[in-house]
C-alpha cells in the first residue's frame, strides 16, 4: 500500500488523468487479471472454476487479484445465501466492454510471442 501522499502515488494519478492507455495497463496490468478478465468472458464462474481454469495462480494472488478488478469495477462477486455458500463471478459491463481489447492483445500475443523448438 501506499500513502495517497507519496510522489509516486501522485505520479500515477497524474498519468491516469492525462494517458487513457495508462490507466487501462493499470487496471488491467499483472500477470493474472487479464487472464481472469479472459476466463470469465464466457460468464459466469465459481471461484473453484477460476482456479481450475488458471491452475498456476496461488489461491492469495487469485483472491487478491478478484478483489481488485472487483473494486475497479470490472467484475462483480455474487454471493448466493445457500448452505454451504456459493460465490460466482461476473464481469461487469465495463469488464464486457473490454472483450475487443482482450482478443486483441490476445491476437498480437500469439502472432509475436517467440516460437518454441522443438
Amino acid at each position: 500500500m501506499r500513502k495517497e501522499s507519496s510522489t509516486n502515488t501522485l505520479n500515477r494519478n497524474k498519468i491516469h488523468v492525462n494517458c487513457g492507455m495508462a490507466y487501462t495497463l493499470d487496471l488491467i496490468g499483472g500477470r493474472w487479471k487479464p487472464t481472469i478478465l479472459w476466463a470469465l468472458l464466457e460468464g459466469k464462474l465459481r471461484y473453484s472454476e477460476l482456479k481450475k481454469n488458471i491452475p498456476d495462480v496461488s489461491e492469495r494472488i487469485l483472491v487478491l487479484q478478484l478483489r481488485e478488478l472487483e473494486k475497479d469495477g470490472l467484475i462483480k462477486r455474487l454471493v448466493y445465501a445457500e448452505v454451504p455458500p456459493r460465490v460466482e463471478y461476473e464481469l461487469t459491463n465495463d469488464g464486457q466492454s473490454m472483450r475487443h481489447m482482450l482478443q486483441i492483445i490476445s491476437d498480437w500475443g500469439d502472432l509475436h510471442r517467440p516460437k518454441k523448438a522443438n
